[in-house]
């Protein structure tokens, strides 16, 4: 298990303050310190802002990149998220394409849902506007790695791209690398009981230690630790792959039935565990990430469907799925808007990470030179553009199910 990220979240301020930029980098490098200390490799150490249309004004948001760029990495930061564009500022998600395109290492998202949780269906397609746009940004589509829509999404999640801070009081948050947690737990396990009671044991285990290093920094530094993310999140080799763990639980392969009972009880699993949460803390099935995933992908066994079905009892949502590159914003906005609808009537969090690959169609393989990612297929978007009052411009509300 490794700590994919530190996530220091942050109100810069504007015109950005040097001095409380400082004290984050102070801060990231003595908690790098004690982590490492305590038997944790840290991965990354990341900044996070409330969102960028709530402290900058439009007309600073070119010189605005430049300038966080620099002043994060010079205090130790590898990547930098300026939060959501928000519906009450429309003009903010028009900007993200531009953005991106002027800066390598900062991270966007976009709210689908008012603060109120009604679906923006102006949001909506604002959102599939971005990814459509930000295409032709990097080679394979690669810049959008760096956006993800949010559907009833919180703020201080460590994971990127949808951290994001509210306030002006500085806090700090974990995002656990820990798919081979479960790997190891249901390894050997005699039955379900027992293997719930391996991954319970390893989780509650390390969020004893983590937490108390972060305790000892909040202290210290009089900085909120919000918890621990732990969505056990992937990387691309079997020992640790999501997929490899639910599969080890008796599953022919990822993608056929049962794979929707294995989710569910992988995620129950994290939900009994005790520990500081913040974020998803769930099952993360992000295909290009878990090398599992993309195989079976390949094998023709998971559409984007099939992993939308899965967001509905774990995960994050859709993330890192490649789509071919003439996918039309309309086909976009139209799968955005199921998953904005899915997480407000269940309640829950999800994303939408989608990667149109340029000059890829359905069935071809993904050509990624990137160490977090293992190369698949492109996945087909059964999507057509809506019409009628669907297509419409509305505040959608969807309550959550009453039970």
């Amino acid at each position: 298990m490794k700590i994919r990220s530190i996530t220091y979240f942050v109100h810069p301020r504007w015109p950005f303050s040097e001095l409380i930029l400082q004290k984050a980098g102070i801060f990231g490098q003595q908690a790098k310190a004690l982590f490492n200390a305590a038997g944790y490799e840290v991965q990354t150490l990341r900044l996070a802002t409330p969102p960028f249309p709530s402290y900058l004004p439009p007309e600073a948001y070119s010189s605005a990149i430049l300038q966080m760029e620099v002043l994060a990495h010079s205090e130790g930061f590898e990547y930098v998220a300026l939060g959501p564009a928000i519906p009450s500022a429309l003009e903010s998600y028009a900007a993200i394409s531009g953005m991106l395109a002027n800066s390598g290492n900062l991270f966007f998202s976009g709210h689908l849902n008012t603060p109120d949780k009604k679906i923006s269906l102006k949001a909506v397609r604002a959102c599939a506007e971005v990814i459509h746009q930000s295409v032709s940004l990097e080679k394979n589509g690669f810049a959008n790695l760096r956006f993800t829509a949010l559907a009833n999404v919180s703020p201080w999640s460590p994971f990127f791209p949808a951290a994001y801070h509210e306030g002006k009081e500085p806090a700090f948050a974990l995002a656990i690398e820990g798919a081979d947690l479960a790997v190891n737990a249901f390894a050997n396990a005699g039955s379900l009981e027992y293997a719930r009671k391996n991954l319970t044991e390893s989780i509650e285990q390390h969020a004893h230690k983590l937490e108390t290093v972060g305790r000892q920094l909040e202290k210290t530094y009089n900085i909120k630790f919000k918890g621990l993310d732990y969505s056990l999140a992937p990387y691309p080799t079997k020992a640790v792959s999501m997929g490899h763990a639910l599969e080890s639980l008796g599953l022919s392969a990822f993608g056929r039935s049962g794979t929707l009972a294995a989710a569910a009880f992988l995620t129950d699993t994290i939900d009994r565990a005790k520990f500081t949460r913040t974020g998803f803390s769930g099952l993360m099935l992000p295909m290009l990430e878990d090398s599992t995933l993309s195989l079976r992908a390949e094998q023709g066994l998971l559409s984007v469907t099939d992993f939308l079905l899965y967001s509905a009892v774990c995960g994050t949502g859709l993330d890192t799925i490649p789509l071919p590159g003439d996918t039309t914003d309309e086909q976009i906005y139209a799968i955005l808007l199921d998953v904005a609808a899915l997480a407000m009537r269940l309640d829950k969090p999800l994303t939408a990470r989608l990667m149109p690959v340029p000059g890829k169609k359905a069935g071809d393989q993904t050509g990624f030179d990137f160490e977090f990612f293992a190369n698949s297929q492109v996945l087909d978007l059964p999507s057509q553009p809506l019409k009628g009052l669907l297509a419409g411009e509305e505040l959608l509300d969807i309550k959550p199910r009453k039970i």
